[in-house]
């Protein structure tokens, strides 16, 4: 099939592979990009960009790992905070004992724990489902023992937590929140259309066939051990890079208790509400779980002196719990969907069907 688009004919095929086949995708992204950019920083109080901005771009980056593990593989992970930890203290280790470039601390510190992911997928790929779960669950308490019992990979200190050193790059003194709000863009930016571009090729298709059923994806012709490992490295390099951000853009820290097995189970959940499969379901999933806290305390506040302090105070795991719960049930593909389905409508009006 031929269609006519600026006055010459084109393949169909050419057009589907682009990153973005939409004229209003590619605009609005355009415009979501000079927003970020240039629009937030001038805008934003500094609580707003380290807070929420900030918070919100890493754990985005973080669940996309995630999601490229568990929605287009199909391979479910309980540990991804353990290993956000592992970047988090590459990082730290190369800036204190190499001295390397900001940059290059970040890309090691992915690489570092793509290792990792490798080395814990090796033994986890021979079971699936439930005893998968459980055997990643082992991996986020083998490494926090690991952290807390071994002083080396906090440079020799035994305090729970060790401020980060400062960060420069090209003579940019990365200080402010702004500035640690625009690196942390820049890398997610970057690293997000990687991922896009990622699942649109061979790999991404031999991920969903695996996903949707692996006997099937083997008998035509895909190589299930060496598609998983590699999904376990990628989700693992994403992890790394977003807790390497997560400890010098915004705790200024390195700690343990920052990766404990609660905040697997909350980029999880970003996974689930968020979309399944999607790349856009990553960063919905993270905006709604980063905002969700605050209009919880604003629901607190205004409702503190009616006698339900203790009940609101338990509204955020109640509410998070029974989204995920929704989200299973009603709308498996998450917040994803639901725009897709809204943007389809738009774009087809007045005349959708």
């Amino acid at each position: 099939m031929i269609f006519r688009e600026n006055g010459q004919y084109a393949a169909t095929y050419a057009k589907d592979m682009r990153i973005f086949r939409l004229r209003e995708d590619r605009v609005a992204v355009a415009v979501l990009l000079v927003v970020a950019f240039v629009v937030v920083p001038l805008v934003a109080n500094d609580y707003w960009l380290s807070s929420i901005f900030t918070l919100f771009l890493i754990f985005s980056l973080a669940a996309l790992g995630l999601n490229l593990l568990t929605g287009y593989c199909g391979q479910l992970s309980l540990g991804h905070a353990a290993f956000m930890a592992v970047g988090a203290y590459a990082a730290f280790n190369f800036a204190v004992r190499l001295e390397t470039p900001v940059l290059f601390n970040f890309i090691g510190a992915g690489l570092v724990t793509a290792a990792a992911g490798f080395v814990f997928a090796l033994p986890s790929l021979r079971i699936k489902g439930f005893y998968l779960a459980v055997t990643t669950l082992s991996a986020q308490f083998f490494i926090e023992w690991l952290f807390v019992s071994f002083s080396w990979f906090s440079a020799g200190s035994m305090m729970g937590a060790i401020d980060t050193p400062p960060m420069r790059i090209l003579g940019w003194a990365v200080e402010t929140p702004r500035d640690k709000y625009l690196l942390t863009l820049g890398v997610v930016t970057v690293l997000a259309l990687l991922a896009k571009n990622l699942t649109r090729g061979e790999i991404g298709r031999s991920w969903m066939a695996i996903r949707d059923l692996d006997v099937a994806a083997e008998i035509m012709g895909v190589r299930l051990f060496p598609y998983k490992l590699l999904a376990f490295a990628v989700s693992s390099f994403y992890a790394g890079v977003a807790g390497a951000l997560y400890a010098f853009c915004y705790l200024g820290s390195v700690e343990v208790t920052a990766f404990e097995l609660a905040l697997s189970f909350r980029l999880l959940g970003m996974v689930i509400i968020g979309g399944l499969g999607t790349i856009m379901g990553s960063f919905l999933g993270a905006g709604f779980i980063v905002l969700l806290p605050i209009f919880i305390s604003i629901t607190v506040a205004a409702f503190a002196t009616r006698g339900l302090t203790d009940f609101l105070s338990n509204l955020e795991l109640i509410v998070f719990g029974g989204l995920i719960i929704f989200f299973l049930i009603v709308e498996p593909y998450g917040l994803a969907r639901l725009w897709h389905t809204t943007k389809e409508k738009l774009r087809l009006w007045p005349f959708p069907y």
